[in-house]
């Protein structure tokens, strides 16, 4: 048994009959009254994200897990698999259990949460950073920098990210998997 103390991003909890990973997390101590947490959890089987408030001292069920390093294989569309790098064992995963999975490239090495008591895959992390080509943008306008205009472009992955108007087809950038947003162009 934790306490709402042991309250983590990426902590995996028992709540309502289902497993919950914690996304974010506030620890508030109001100047009158109790200390409480504020939480976002995502749902492991259903993808549903929830809010909850846990009061300070509340005894949460935590879910023990391991990591395991993965490799991304393919997407069949409504799985997507994924091979052990250690025993090349295969799982395959829904869409609700990844993150942000219009990011993530064939050959992409991720992280899987696996559930110690049943072996289950929960979730999957991507890395901070992923390294992605450009495949379709609007020519940028010279002259129109003044400001931190962006525009959409298509990554090879097939997701739409917004780069700076400088950001043309073919070129690699560096793109946040938490939030989905451009980081800065990459070198070749």
């Amino acid at each position: 048994m934790a306490t709402t103390s042991d309250i983590r991003n990426g902590l995996c909890i028992k709540y309502n009959n289902d497993i919950y990973k914690i996304i974010e997390f506030l620890h508030v101590k109001p100047g009158k009254g109790p200390a409480f947490v504020r939480t976002k959890m995502k749902s492991v089987t259903t993808g549903k994200v929830l809010d909850n408030t846990f009061s300070g001292g509340h005894k949460i069920e935590d879910v023990r897990v391991e990591t395991h390093k993965f490799q991304f294989l393919y997407s069949d569309g409504e799985y997507y698999h994924f091979m052990n790098t250690e025993d090349y064992t295969q799982i395959q995963l829904r869409e609700s259990a990844l993150d942000r999975p219009e990011l993530m490239k064939e050959g992409e090495i991720v992280t899987v949460i696996i559930n110690t008591e049943d072996n289950m895959p929960l979730s999957v992390e991507m890395p901070a950073n992923v390294i992605l080509q450009v495949t379709a943008t609007e020519p940028g306008v010279k002259g129109n920098t003044a400001t931190n205009a962006t525009k959409p472009a298509t990554v090879e992955t097939g997701a739409t990210v917004n780069v700076p108007l400088f950001i043309n087809e073919g070129d690699i950038i560096k793109v946040e998997t938490d939030k989905g947003t451009y980081k800065e162009r990459v070198k070749e």
